[in-house]
């Protein structure tokens, strides 16, 4: 009987638990790989839906601005120096003509100047010259620059006028932006 007894304990119990642990290891290792590659995807999941929220609410603000970039690109597609001579007349004929007077309007011709020059976008130059009251011309500019947001200020001079003590003479070089 001696002779079974080491048979009988290598393969009816020493092998079925060497057996029974590699099913237990590779179950286990199954379920932490399946485990890891759900919570994985639940992440990846959750960063979906944030950007999807976030991407619904950019679209929704990009809906409410379409309007104004409609009217920008085609303001920018306008011919700049007509736009803003007639944007001047305009911002001109509700001031005070007695505090306000545009000297000079000019588009010196040439190459890009100014930020034009070290800019790939197009450009050009408008050089106007005023003469008229601080407060009056400041209100001229504001509107100016908000009813034309393409026009970047590059240059402005303030000089006294010689002939009257209350005005003064700007110079105002603007880069003007376009399509």
């Amino acid at each position: 009987m001696h002779f079974y007894r080491q048979p009988i304990i290598l393969f009816g119990i020493v092998v079925p638990i060497l057996i029974a642990a590699a099913v237990i290891g590779v179950g286990s290792l199954l379920k932490s790989k399946m485990t890891a590659s759900f919570e994985t995807k639940q992440r990846d999941y959750q960063t979906y839906e944030q950007s999807r929220i976030a991407a619904m609410e950019i679209e929704t603000q990009v809906i409410r601005q379409r309007e104004h970039l409609e009217r920008w690109n085609k303001q920018l597609s306008e011919e700049t120096a007509s736009a803003v001579a007639t944007t001047l007349r305009e911002i001109s004929e509700k001031l005070p003509p007695k505090e306000i007077q545009q000297t000079a309007f000019e588009r010196p011709s040439g190459n890009k100047s100014g930020f034009g020059s070290v800019s790939a976008q197009d450009s050009s130059q408008i050089r106007i010259a005023f003469r008229g009251t601080f407060r009056t011309l400041q209100q001229a500019f504001l509107a100016l620059e908000t009813r034309m947001p393409n026009l970047q200020l590059q240059e402005l001079r303030i000089d006294p006028n010689n002939t009257q003590s209350s005005l003064l003479n700007f110079q105002v070089t603007y880069t003007a932006w376009e399509n």
